[in-house]
């Protein structure tokens, strides 16, 4: 399986504010991130897969959000997770 207890660890303890820390927004993109990279490659070989195109899509929606939420709290945090992740806007 592509995401373990941890990897799902070592993700909170980098963007989050430790290896608990599941609920932040932080945590939860960087968590949101890693998953869509995974499905991304697995759509390159499998470029027929409605269902896992759907939940790429909703997905992305999600962090979308996630990030516009972020944007409109706190505009250095939002910041410092697009740098990290190396998303763009």
């Amino acid at each position: 399986m592509y995401l373990n207890k941890e990897t799902k660890q070592e993700i909170f303890g980098k963007f989050g504010k430790g290896t608990t820390d599941t609920g932040s927004a932080e945590s939860q993109i960087a968590l949101f991130s890693h998953r869509i990279s995974h499905l991304t490659e697995h759509l390159k070989k499998n470029h027929k897969d409605y269902r896992t195109a759907r939940s790429l899509t909703k997905l992305v929606g999600k962090r979308r959000a996630l990030l516009n939420y972020l944007y409109d709290r706190d505009i250095t945090r939002y910041r410092a997770i697009v740098k990290a992740l190396g998303l763009r806007r």
